[in-house]
């Protein structure tokens, strides 16, 4: 995997349509009889290789955003482009696979599946889209190799820590070659140490690979080490500020 990334910086050079945008993006909830608006007219552009930390209040409609961004979602009014391409008209099967082709997601919980072992879980997405066992296998085991953990390959989740687990997550998010990984809270479940851990895993994969990364998080210091920091304030985007550069202005 680390000897794509010269082909997508140069891809991300030529190429200087936005990784995400969102015009206009509306969402509601229907709440006891009543419309809530969860996000209100959001715009926002995110640049391809970029690293975007995604913060606010509980409830102020960021984990709303990305899931929307990213189609798992459907949205009210607006219109979401990736890489240009429109997802808002794309029938369910269409944005089901284009996701599976083009995005990775990390999420607070692992979502591993308990009986499998770590390359079993990683390899998973590329056996449901129609991949060779032999060429599923041999990505997989790449993608632990990418995030350092290639002897837990084949262990179960229960028999990992949390950060081992969070980084069979990360693997498997990145098997398909994404062009953008999504992430929301991915280092909320871990302690300090381990979250400093992750954070620097995802900062390494952004300027190595060239991927683009979209996190929610709580956490000040991980949206630190993002390029930008976007707040959000009762389904709106309040600010959106530069860090510095991947490595943060805290760094």
């Amino acid at each position: 995997m680390i000897g794509k990334a010269s082909k997508k910086v140069a891809q991300m050079e030529a190429d200087d349509t936005a990784m995400v945008e969102a015009r206009g993006v509306e969402k509601v909830y229907s709440a006891g009889g009543t419309g809530v608006h969860a996000l209100r007219g959001v715009n926002l552009k995110i640049a391809r290789g970029e690293m975007v930390a995604v913060m606010g209040p509980s409830g102020c409609g960021k984990t709303t955003l990305l899931n929307c961004l990213s189609g798992l979602d459907d949205f009210d009014g607006g219109e979401v482009l990736i890489g240009g391409e429109s997802i808002s008209g794309m029938s369910d099967r269409k944005r089901t696979r284009f996701r599976a082709q083009r995005m990775g997601f990390v999420f607070q919980t692992y979502n591993l599946i308990s009986v499998l072992s770590g390359v079993e879980n990683v390899e998973l997405p590329l056996l449901v889209a129609g991949a060779r066992p032999k060429e599923a296998r041999d990505k997989a085991l790449d993608a632990l190799e990418t995030v350092g953990i290639p002897e837990q390959a084949h262990k179960l989740p229960n028999e990992m820590s949390g950060g081992q687990q969070q980084r069979v997550t990360v693997a498997r998010s990145l098997v398909n070659d994404p062009a953008i990984v999504w992430a929301d809270e991915p280092t909320g479940a871990l302690d300090s140490e381990t979250s400093g851990e992750i954070v620097e895993l995802l900062v390494d994969l952004n300027q190595t690979q060239g991927q683009t990364f979209v996190l929610v998080t709580h956490d000040a210091s991980v949206a630190a080490r993002a390029h930008r920091t976007i707040g959000m304030r009762d389904g709106m985007i309040e600010t959106d500020k530069p860090n510095g550069g991947p490595h943060g202005k805290d760094a």
